[in-house]
């Protein structure tokens, strides 16, 4: 017998073992992330009274193979439009709660006497919340319906983003060892380079691939095609120097924006499910009781400073926001805990050898006290705030007031800041397209030439260099076109200059700044593969020729580049089946809601709902088995798997989406009361179904039966035909529900 690979036993310690514990935590109705930390600890070397796992180090890819999928979850629940929709409110109350309990953060670590690289980690890893924690409370508190839950939904989607951020800024921080500002800069540069790059050529290609091939497309290949592209992407993001974490987010971002999405993250969910429950068994395999006995001191003072600081921090920034007091405090409340990118960011400090590895066993108890601490704070919010508001000084509740509801800026200045936005959109999307095109040229297309194209003293040739810049410059011509002048509209820049006196320090320079980052770009290839100097003198006359002899078909290429990318980007969007005004945009909504099984409007006409009168929607379209049915009759039922495209803002749709979308108490009911009774009976000479077809006997309508088999003359007739006739001796197998006397049969 071959001996069996230590993986195998150790995954079956760990899917056991967790499994136990979970339903354990379950009925405690405890988070399940907390039943995984246990069953760690348990497996773990720190507890000698359980079987153990055997190889660590393969546990920890499979836990690394985790966070790719919990990060590509992520990002499949990410979205572009969803974080331009969060506005201010997610953007400003993220940054001063990232900001102060940075601050906070690593000031607890420099009492506390550890390093300067161990505070700046400790001051992330209280900064970022645990997304799942808190979307587990409110599900298990039923809030979801509530109206601050969605302010707190906006600041975790930004917070989610900052995290990704964070990843990138402390690796390069680990690798240097010290903050360098200029190092932490052309980082950031980097990032946001790739992060245009990948974006914008992701939508471009990817919505289209996955068109091309949706008639070949099952859940299995669909599944195999999603994971390949993130497992891609992780690689790509390896290779450019960044963590697999932001790959994975990355590629979940960009699929998010596709029509398979949807499917994608319901295919997904049990493998994320499986990876992540091991990610978060191999976290807890590094409590050390000795440790957590050691530094319990430390423990309870960093799990103070999350629970109250953190939460304070982020009722700071919702006021900031300018939400009121109480939807400030319900929202600030439920920000109190640390959860799975605390673990990844103590991770990242342990593999570069800057923390010490104590560190991360403290993480993990302060994020396993402020998760049982957080239902509690978000119960206790709303009492905090009837106990607060009376005493408060009434100057200051009048400040808050008219701070809450201060004007908007004026049209003016909405419009140049609207101005500004768009052109510096323009600059830094085309920038990096171009950029990459350069760098693709530079890196792969040059090399390859100057090993096709040689002199005789074995110097690239000039002819090679030539074809390269030629190439690079055709790909390139339409998006310099679009750095230097789309969305150039020359009335409306017009009217900008005349509206306001400072105005021309404002658009001028950032228009020259377009003009400037084309021609650079044209001087970057030229000189790289003729002259610098060359190239800086022919710059002006090939742009201007070009522009002046090509431009109409320039510009219809480019349109047709640009229309598909838009068709890509809002394919998703697509398929509703309007799209609503954008004056209306702020107080209303479309959301497809599945109708599961267990909804009670399930097998109920549209018109016996009352949706409308009861929660304020409109059911816009029904999507039933790939069909989609635009305004449904009032006469059309409701099946479960639907989905229900519905209208209303988002307390109505999330009130109604807690009656749809509802899931069951018991994922499986034992039906064993309900068993059907089985009977024979032999067809007797005074038997009057003799010489009848079973349609002729009413047999089911009779005795509520159901028969499944006839003997006749030795042979067996499963399933009979209704025509199928009775002949005496034939011996009859029927089922039914109830009880029966079977001699009455004979009687009749």
């Amino acid at each position: 017998m071959s001996s069996l690979p230590p993986l195998f036993l150790d995954l079956s310690i760990i899917l056991i073992t967790a499994g136990i514990i979970t339903i354990v935590f379950k009925w405690l109705k405890q988070p399940l992330v907390l039943g995984y930390i246990v069953a760690g600890f348990f497996i773990g070397p720190y507890f000698p009274w359980f079987p153990a796992v055997k190889d660590a180090t393969d546990v920890h890819v499979w836990s690394d193979i985790g966070i790719v999928f919990l990060m590509f979850a992520l990002g499949l629940e990410f979205s572009i439009k969803k974080l331009k929709k969060v506005g201010a409110t997610g953007a400003i109350t993220a940054l001063t709660e990232l900001a102060i309990m940075f601050l906070i953060g690593t000031s607890v670590g420099h009492l506390l006497g550890w390093s300067s690289m161990e505070c700046i980690f400790l001051g992330c890893m209280l900064s970022i919340s645990s997304t799942s924690i808190i979307i587990k409370s409110f599900d298990d508190l039923k809030l979801k319906q509530q109206k601050f839950t969605g302010s707190v939904t906006a600041v975790l989607v930004v917070e989610d983003m900052i995290a990704v951020l964070l990843l990138v800024l402390l690796s390069t921080i680990s690798v240097s060892k010290s903050f360098n500002g200029g190092e932490l800069a052309l980082s950031l540069g980097k990032l946001v380079f790739f992060l245009i790059v990948w974006f914008t050529f992701g939508i471009f290609l990817i919505p289209t691939f996955l068109k091309w091939m949706r008639r070949y497309m099952t859940e299995e290949t669909l599944c195999i095609v999603a994971v390949g592209l993130c497992f891609g992407m992780v690689v790509l993001a390896s290779y450019a120097g960044f963590s697999t974490a932001l790959g994975a987010f990355v590629m979940g971002a960009i699929l998010a924006e596709t029509i398979e999405a949807d499917v994608i993250h319901r295919i997904i969910t049990p493998i994320k499910n499986l990876f992540c429950a091991v990610f978060f068994v191999s976290v807890g395999m590094l409590v050390d009781p000795h440790i957590l006995v050691k530094y319990i001191w430390p423990i309870l003072a960093i799990a103070a400073t999350v629970i109250i600081f953190k939460s304070s921090a982020a009722t700071v920034g919702f006021i900031l926001s300018g939400k009121n007091t109480k939807t400030a405090i319900q929202s600030g409340f439920c920000f109190c805990q640390i959860g799975e990118f605390s673990f990844i960011i103590a991770g990242l400090g342990l593999s570069f050898g800057v923390i010490n590895p104590d560190i991360y066993p403290i993480i993990v108890s302060v994020s396993i006290v402020t998760t049982f601490v957080t239902p509690y704070m978000i119960k206790a919010s709303l009492p905090f705030n009837n106990w607060l508001e009376p005493k408060l000084p009434q100057k200051l509740k009048e400040v808050l007031e008219r701070y809450s509801s201060s004007a908007k800026q004026t049209n003016k200045t909405v419009s140049v800041r609207l101005f500004l936005k768009k052109q510096f959109s323009y600059i830094l999307l085309y920038g990096a397209i171009n950029g990459a095109i350069a760098l693709l040229s530079m890196t792969l297309l040059k090399p390859l030439l100057n090993k096709l194209f040689v002199n005789a003293a074995g110097a690239p040739s000039f002819w090679g260099n030539l074809i390269g810049m030629i190439a690079t410059m055709a790909i390139m011509l339409p998006f310099v076109w679009a750095l230097a002048v789309r969305g150039v509209n020359r009335q409306r820049i017009r009217e900008l200059l005349d509206s306001m006196e400072y105005s021309q320090a404002i658009v001028i320079p950032v228009l020259l700044l377009r003009t400037f980052m084309a021609l650079f770009f044209i001087g970057l290839v030229i000189g790289e593969y003729i002259h610098l100097a060359i190239g800086f003198l022919v710059i002006l006359v090939i742009f201007v020729a070009i522009v002046v002899m090509f431009s109409k078909r320039t510009i219809a290429f480019y349109q047709r580049i640009e229309n598909q990318f838009i068709e890509n980007f809002n394919s998703r969007q697509a398929q509703q089946s309007f799209k609503i005004p954008t004056l209306l945009e702020n107080n209303f909504y479309l959301e497809r809601i599945p109708i599961t099984q267990y909804s009670p409007y399930s097998g109920r006409r549209l018109m016996e709902t009352n949706f409308r009168e009861d929660y304020g929607i409109n059911v816009v379209s029904i999507e039933r088995a790939g069909l989609v049915y635009d305004l449904p009759s009032k006469d059309m039922l409701i099946m479960p798997g639907d989905k229900l495209s519905v209208m209303g803002n988002e307390d109505q749709i999330s009130h109604l989406r807690s009656v749809l979308d509802v899931e069951p108490d018991m994922l499986i009911h034992d039906h064993s009361d309900n068993e059907l009774n089985i009977y024979r009976l032999t067809v007797h000479p005074e038997n009057p179904f003799i010489g009848m077809t079973i349609a002729q006997s009413r047999f089911s309508q009779h005795y509520h039966a159901m028969i499944i088999a006839i003997e006749h003359n030795g042979e067996n007739i499963l399933n009979p035909r209704s025509d199928t006739v009775f002949y005496e001796n034939d011996v009859v197998w029927f089922v039914s529900p109830d009880e029966l006397d079977i001699h009455k049969f004979t009687r009749d």
